[in-house]
């Protein structure tokens, strides 16, 4: 349970900090900048482990977390243009 709990607040610090690397207002819930920071931590772990053999690291983990917050405003932003 330790585990579960330490993995989220983690992942919150990394979806944080990768929401200020996107420009904008970023309209996200506690829970919702938590799950980016676990989904970008795992997309840095693996794009790390790829291109160095090693695990990603905080930078990476930002950096994917921030990837995923504009990929998700890219699309709240086509959803608006198209009504």
């Amino acid at each position: 349970m330790a585990l579960i709990v330490a993995i989220l607040l983690l992942g919150l610090v990394v979806g944080a900090l990768g929401r200020l690397l996107v420009p904008g207002p970023n309209p996200m819930g506690i829970v919702k900048t938590a799950l980016v920071g676990v989904a970008g931590g795992l997309i840095g772990g693996l794009v790390g482990n790829a291109v160095f053999d090693e695990p990603g690291g905080l930078l990476f983990a930002v950096l994917g977390a921030a990837l995923i917050v504009w990929w998700i405003e890219r699309g709240r932003a086509r959803r608006a243009d198209t009504y």
